[in-house]
């Protein structure tokens, strides 16, 4: 974004906000089947293994075009790839609300996963080039921050239009809003050509260009033998994508199976963890910057805040019954931190492979959210099956997940330093 200050930050406002609608309608349709658990579950038939697997259908999607999608945005730019990929989102939202039948209700959930799957990547590739290194950390906390609003749009909001719409209309309002998200982020998003060569005139020196040319010729093997990519990868596929799960999914089961709670309970439950979420996410986006100037990275930041969301956990499974909207908060509140691991390998690779590195990573997330989505409805399934009453079998299901995070937190601390080719930026 170049000119003077104030355009540049009315320009920079403008482009947030394009790509922050589209990021808004995403987080939306992804929680809402939390909202809709109980609903599709007894229009359907649902066991809790089918349940899990069509919430994470959602993340499959995402995770199938994750590859690809990273190349794309490095050569074509956020622009053309997001708008060609919500296209597909307005179709599985429109299939979605016609199914009538469980594996045509997946299909349209995989279908929108696949629409969606660009909506945060696109932005921070383009923040990469476009912001310095703290703005790029602040705008990530800030777009999860309005995500937050679309996870609190899929609380009350939809649990006070169900009795007025039905379930499938409101897919078709979904439809609508990701059509608009398209024409906003066709009018303000720059072109990736022009904005992309005057940055890399700024940021980048005659031989880190040829480094980095070097390092696109050989597509995602630089990302993958990234030392720091690998010492994330465990945390991003049980820490990260547990904590999505937890947010997208399992909170509302566990309130209305274990804890007692009504749907209408639930959501509004879900409503304030949503928007103790808002609050955090903001808070970080305020922090980081700052942390950043003081040299406090985000490894440290990771290193220091894992431990106190597993404690968390380990006390909600300790409780059992007493453990309600308050308990849930302070877990995934304090799991936050984890979000901080996704501009942290960007920052730590070279800048023409932005696009690559936060996919690869979104795709270690997010096969991470569909595995512990699906995995922990098989295993309450499971355990009951064993003769464990539904408290116990959350309990016992949610204790595996645990063991998981820590074993790999446990890697976190263990596993080798940052590559030391590539200087890593302050985080």
């Amino acid at each position: 974004m170049n000119g003077s200050l104030l355009a540049g930050r009315r320009r920079v406002a403008t482009v947030f906000l394009a790509f922050a609608v589209a990021y808004f309608f995403s987080t939306l349709v992804r929680a809402i089947t939390a909202t809709l658990s109980p609903t599709l579950t007894a229009e359907f038939e649902l066991e809790s293994r089918d349940l899990g697997l069509l919430a994470g259908g959602y993340f499959l999607g995402f995770a199938f075009t994750q590859l690809p999608m990273g190349t794309w945005l490095d050569r074509h730019g956020p622009k053309r790839v997001i708008v060609c990929f919500l296209s597909v989102a307005v179709i599985g939202c429109l299939l979605f609300s016609v199914a009538t039948n469980f594996p045509v209700l997946l299909a349209a959930r995989v279908l929108t996963g696949v629409g969606v799957s660009a909506c945060l990547m696109a932005p921070l590739t383009g923040y990469r080039r476009w912001l310095t290194p703290p703005m790029q950390l602040r705008s990530n906390s800030w777009m999860l921050m309005v995500g937050s609003f679309g996870l609190v749009g899929a609380t009350l909001p939809v649990q006070w239009l169900m009795p007025l719409l039905g379930w499938r209309p409101l897919f078709w309002l979904l439809a609508a809003g990701v059509l608009v998200s398209m024409a906003l982020i066709a009018w303000a998003a720059p072109a990736w050509r022009d904005g992309g060569a005057a940055d890399a005139k700024e940021e980048m020196h005659k031989a880190s260009d040829r480094e980095e040319r070097a390092r696109e010729e050989r597509g995602y093997a630089a990302v993958w033998r990234d030392p720091f990519f690998r010492k994330l990868a465990p945390v991003g596929f049980f820490n990260y994508g547990g904590f999505v799960a937890m947010q997208t999914l399992w909170v509302v089961p566990w309130l209305t199976r274990v804890a007692g709670y009504t749907p209408q309970e639930a959501a509004g439950a879900l409503f304030w963890i949503s928007i103790a979420l808002l609050a955090t996410y903001w808070l970080w986006g305020v922090a980081n910057p700052r942390l950043a100037q003081r040299g406090i990275r985000a490894a440290r930041l990771l290193s220091w805040g894992m431990p106190l969301g597993m404690l968390v956990l380990a006390l909600i499974l300790i409780a059992g019954p007493a453990a309600g909207t308050i308990a849930w908060i302070c877990f995934l509140c304090a799991s936050t931190v984890v979000t901080l691991a996704q501009p942290a390998v960007a920052l730590a690779l070279p800048t023409a492979l932005a696009g690559r590195a936060l996919s690869a990573y979104n795709l270690v997330v997010f096969a991470g959210v569909f595995v512990v989505q699906w995995g922990i409805g098989l295993l309450i399934d499971l355990f009951a099956r064993a003769g464990l009453d539904a408290v116990a079998s959350f309990r016992a299901a949610l204790a595996v997940f645990l063991a998981c995070c820590v074993m790999s937190y446990t890697y976190f601390l263990w596993a080798p330093p940052h590559n030391r080719r590539v200087v890593p930026r302050p985080a």
